[in-house]
């Protein structure tokens, strides 16, 4: 791994410097979707996304080609390897509640589009349990943010809880996905 672990902030700093007008977490979410349904070609269909086969010489985009690079390489490191898999790329808990409510939508949208992008079948690939997680991943992504109250404890507690949700329904794909002989250890 090159560097420091990624943060929020700076891959939408990054995201933002190349003009590519994505979200750090809906980044991220379809970088978890393609990983989790197990796509050797993870990389290169994510990267088809948001580039063009030459850059020429646009040093902001190289730059941000090489924050997502490694944001690649550490999120898979997370999942393939051993312990607990990785942790959605979100804003810090300090931020303001519409704000992380915002990026959980966002990355529930991504890892929906990232599981479309690697092809999977849900009815015929998934078992009825995760089919239902990926169901629930539809709904976050409808959440009505309007309604939100920044002052309500009930409201961060919620948010709290579909975040940790979010980390067991990508593991729940993976784990009906990826083979047992590739598993964490």
């Amino acid at each position: 791994m090159s560097g420091p672990a990624l943060d929020h902030e700076r891959v939408e700093r990054r995201l933002a410097a190349a003009d590519l007008e994505v979200s750090g977490a809906e980044v991220h979410g379809m970088l978890c979707g393609l990983l989790c349904a197990g796509k050797s070609e993870a990389r290169d269909i994510w990267f088809g996304e948001f580039y063009q086969a030459d850059e020429g010489d646009d040093l902001l985009l190289r730059e941000c080609r090489q924050t997502l690079d490694q944001l690649h390489d550490e999120t898979l490191e997370a999942i393939t390897g051993p312990g607990l898999g990785f942790t959605p790329l979100l804003p810090d808990d300090e931020k303001p509640l519409m704000l992380r409510a915002s990026a959980v939508r966002d990355w529930s949208q991504g890892f929906l589009y990232g599981i479309g992008l690697a092809g999977i079948a849900p009815e015929r690939e998934l078992s009825e349990h995760t089919r239902e997680a990926l169901r629930d991943f539809s709904e976050i992504t409808r959440m009505d943010l309007a309604t939100l109250d920044e002052t309500d404890e009930e409201a961060e507690d919620a948010l709290m809880q579909v975040t940790e949700f979010l980390w067991v329904a990508a593991m729940m794909v993976y784990d009906d996905l990826v083979p047992d002989d590739t598993e964490r250890t």
